[in-house]
């Protein structure tokens, strides 16, 4: 005879079983999201130019930079400008890039900012700086990181900043040098010397000191600030909360621009492969992997001129929450990415020809904040 409490007793425990087998805010738990988001787009500002980099202080304020070398603050309705930044050189693609707030701001008050300067001698260098914030006044600035030779092509200086989940401070920059041309023949080798500062992706703590766990890298015999190498021009960079892993978005020369995730020591390959071609169309590579190299988990061609990145981690935005926002400079739109096992399944357009997304930030609310050029602005994604 059937034993109906032991029945019953079991189905609760396997219903409890599903109910506890995943924990809320992982990737499996939101997989199961499947309504679409309404979401509503507001601008905040307007009437700017390259609007590069933004971040959030404790208080709600938005901090943004503009490339022409300003730094702004927006404090509810009211827009102030930030006084004391250093010399900016903005030739090229350089100027004032990102900004980021300390995750510890409240106990030490710092903020971050990446900029191109002038190199001794001539050509644009790098640099990461170090400051706090009086009364919209810069003061105690502090170098953490500058380039060791000069970019005399005026482009490709990266960059973005984020914080891994220790706080310490990961900088993508680009790859300098005379030229972007790419081949196993190229002059400029700066992604491929792990002793440049140009193409990599650094790991400092928030100090400027090199953190445990950077790798030590071919022909060295100690860890540097160099986390990975091979890299174009990463203008995308993100730490991925759900996997506790570092994700990069850079522009491949015509076609092939990529997305990667970042793992200490890995080379990325650039100038040696690509999956576009150089401006002249002549190959980079006979093939587009090559051993030793870390291929990407996602790649377009034609290339969208990939810039900045953020995860959607507010579970109001549903279904969409843990897909991955990847901003298009040239074809003029917003990806939104779909991620399953750390592969991208399925790719959508938001905000189709609006102008060139250059950067894509989750605010402390949960809403989505992009910049778009043409004019310089910011709008607001709000899940409804």
């Amino acid at each position: 005879m059937i034993n109906r409490t032991l029945i019953i007793s079991l189905a609760f425990a396997s219903i409890l079983a599903c109910s506890t087998s995943k924990k809320e805010g992982t990737v499996e738990d939101t997989s199961q999201m499947t309504t679409e988001p309404t979401v509503k787009t507001e601008q905040l500002i307007t009437g700017y130019e390259v609007i590069w980099g933004m971040d959030f202080l404790p208080n709600g304020d938005l901090l943004f930079t503009e490339k022409k070398g300003k730094l702004h603050r927006k404090s509810g309705d009211k827009i102030t400008e930030i006084t004391g930044l250093p010399t900016i050189n903005t030739s090229g693609q350089g100027g004032l890039l990102d900004v980021r707030v300390s995750p510890q701001f409240n106990n030490n008050g710092w903020v971050f900012i990446s900029y191109a300067g002038n190199y001794p001698g001539g050509g644009g260098s790098y640099h990461l700086m170090r400051f706090k914030l009086v009364n919209d006044q810069i003061t105690e600035p502090k170098i953490l990181l500058t380039s060791n030779s000069a970019n005399t092509m005026t482009g490709h200086y990266g960059s973005r900043i984020d914080f891994d989940e220790a706080g310490n401070l990961l900088v993508s920059i680009g790859e300098g040098g005379a030229t972007s041309y790419g081949g196993a023949n190229s002059p400029n080798k700066n992604a491929q010397d792990v002793n440049s500062t140009w193409g990599k992706v650094h790991r400092i703590t928030q100090d400027g000191g090199i953190p445990a766990g950077n790798p030590i890298l071919p022909g060295n015999t100690a860890p540097t600030t160099v986390y990975s190498y091979g890299h174009r021009n990463p203008q995308g960079l993100v730490y991925n909360p759900f996997t506790k892993e570092i994700w990069e978005a850079e522009h491949g020369p015509k076609g092939g621009d990529e997305v990667n995730i970042i793992k200490a020591g890995n080379n990325y390959g650039w100038p040696l492969v690509s999956y576009g071609v150089n401006y002249d169309d002549k190959p980079v590579s006979a093939s587009p992997t090559m051993a030793g190299v870390t291929d990407p988990v996602h790649k377009w061609i034609p290339s969208i001129g990939a810039c900045g990145m953020a995860f959607i981690t507010d579970k109001k935005f549903k279904s969409w929450t843990g897909n991955l926002l990847v901003g298009g400079l040239a074809l003029q739109y917003l990806a939104r990415l779909e991620i399953k096992d750390n592969k991208v399944i399925k790719e959508h357009k938001l905000l189709d020809k609006v102008g060139r997304i250059r950067h894509v930030r989750q605010a402390p609310d949960g809403s989505i904040y992009v910049s778009i050029e043409g004019p310089g602005r910011i709008v607001r994604l709000v899940p409804e």
